[in-house]
């Protein structure tokens, strides 16, 4: 059985940092395409970071978040970071982990997600 956890959510200020882990089970991080994403009340789920399985570790980010955030991946410890820097209102939202076979902006093309953790950050 797969499951992603996420962790690492919380309240902050705006200009903090938080870092969110994504710990994997049932499945190996390193061969799969691991995403996150975000959704904000009232607004629908959207992209926020994508990191490839290959060597290189490619990745993708959203125009928004792009220069603030980091994604990366410990294969030893089976495990998603989002590092997330100055961190502003319009960041809050429920942040998931997912994971699929597909490089993809999509949400629809992610097969397994996690329960998602609240970053709320406040003026």
């Amino acid at each position: 059985q797969v499951q992603l956890v996420e962790s690492g959510g919380g309240l902050v200020q705006a200009g903090g940092s938080l870092r969110l882990s994504c710990s994997a089970s049932g499945l190996f991080v390193g061969g799969y395409i691991m995403a996150w994403f975000r959704q904000a009340p009232t607004k629908r789920r959207e992209f926020v970071a994508a990191i490839q399985w290959t060597p290189d570790r490619a990745t993708d980010y959203a125009d928004s978040v792009r220069g603030r955030f980091t994604i990366s991946r410990d294969n030893a410890a089976n495990t998603v970071y989002l590092q997330m820097n100055s961190l502003s209102p319009e960041d809050t939202a429920v942040y998931y982990c997912a994971a699929g076979r597909a490089w993809s902006r999509w949400e629809s093309t992610y097969n397994y997600w996690g329960q998602g953790t609240q970053v709320t950050a406040s003026q």
